[in-house]
């Protein structure tokens, strides 16, 4: 199984761009804190990692994200290689998250907005669910209606219980 999941801040604001055959993608670069504090500075250090996404997601990325913000990442990781332009003989290694899915991390003034985030599953894009606003308080009544309780049988012994 190949998942991956990173909590951590935007290192620079996402740029959209376009395919030629106009399919968008989006570049960034997540960094995310490492568990422990270095055992000679007491500073925790980060990892900077280089993420993609595409289509609807990555429109989302950069409509909605910018450089500081707490993005939460969900995808899989993706590696490659290619060969150095003035160095035929040296060859470069990339790994990347191939992401799936974001949501917003942390709070209103954190994130920028409400939570919820977009998702890409089986290239079926659809935003995931948005939380409702409160409805209006209903007016305080003391007195609330039921409905009839006679569709309701009594049972008097656990003997009765069908399980």
């Amino acid at each position: 199984m190949n998942k991956v999941i990173l909590v951590g801040r935007l290192t620079a604001d996402p740029e959209l761009r376009q395919t030629q055959s106009g399919v968008s993608s989006c570049r960034f670069t997540v960094a995310v804190d490492r568990r422990f504090a270095d055992k000679n500075t007491g500073e925790r250090q980060a990892d900077f990692i280089t993420c993609v996404a595409w289509r609807q997601t990555a429109e989302f990325v950069s409509r909605y994200f910018s450089k500081g913000k707490l993005i939460c990442v969900e995808g899989s990781l993706r590696t490659g290689s290619y060969t150095d332009r003035n160095h035929s003989d040296v060859t470069h290694y990339t790994t990347e998250v191939f992401v799936d899915n974001v949501e917003f991390v942390g709070g209103k003034n954190e994130s920028g907005g409400s939570q919820g985030g977009y998702q890409n599953s089986n290239n079926n894009y659809q935003a995931a669910p948005q939380q409702n606003a409160p409805a209006a308080a209903a007016p305080n009544n003391d007195s609330m209606s039921y409905g009839s309780l006679s569709d309701f049988e009594e049972i008097l012994s656990d003997g009765d219980v069908p399980f």
